[in-house]
C-alpha cells in the first residue's frame, strides 16, 4: 500500500494496477446495495416498486360511468324471435307426430 501522488490517497494494487481506497468503497457500496434490491425482490415476490404500491385504482384516477347492462328489444326484433320459435315448435309437433 502506498500514497497517489496526485490526490494523496491510499493505492492497492489489483491485477497489475493501482486502484484508490475511495473507489473500492464506492464499488462496494454499489454492489451492496444492488444485493439488498436483489434480495428485496427474492423475498417479496416482486419488484420494491410495486411492493410500494397499495390495492386498489390510484387516488387520481377518473371513474368511468358506464351504461347500464340491460338490453332492449325493438318491436321487429321481437317479432323476428316470435315467428322463429313458432316455426320451431311447428318443426317438433311435426317430428313428434310422425314417429
Amino acid at each position: 500500500m502506498k500514497l497517489c501522488p496526485y490526490t494523496g490517497g491510499f493505492l492497492f494494487r489489483v491485477n497489475g494496477g493501482c486502484v484508490e481506497v475511495k473507489q473500492i468503497v464506492a464499488e462496494l457500496e454499489k454492489e451492496i446495495a444492488r444485493l439488498k434490491e436483489a434480495r428485496a425482490l427474492l423475498a417479496g415476490g416482486g419488484s420494491p416498486v410495486a411492493a410500494k404500491r397499495k390495492p386498489g385504482r390510484p387516488a387520481g384516477a377518473a371513474t368511468v360511468r358506464r351504461k347500464s347492462g340491460k338490453r332492449r328489444l325493438t318491436p321487429e326484433g321481437r317479432k323476428r324471435i316470435s315467428e322463429a320459435l313458432k316455426r320451431r315448435w311447428a318443426a317438433r309437433r311435426k317430428a313428434a307426430k310422425a314417429a
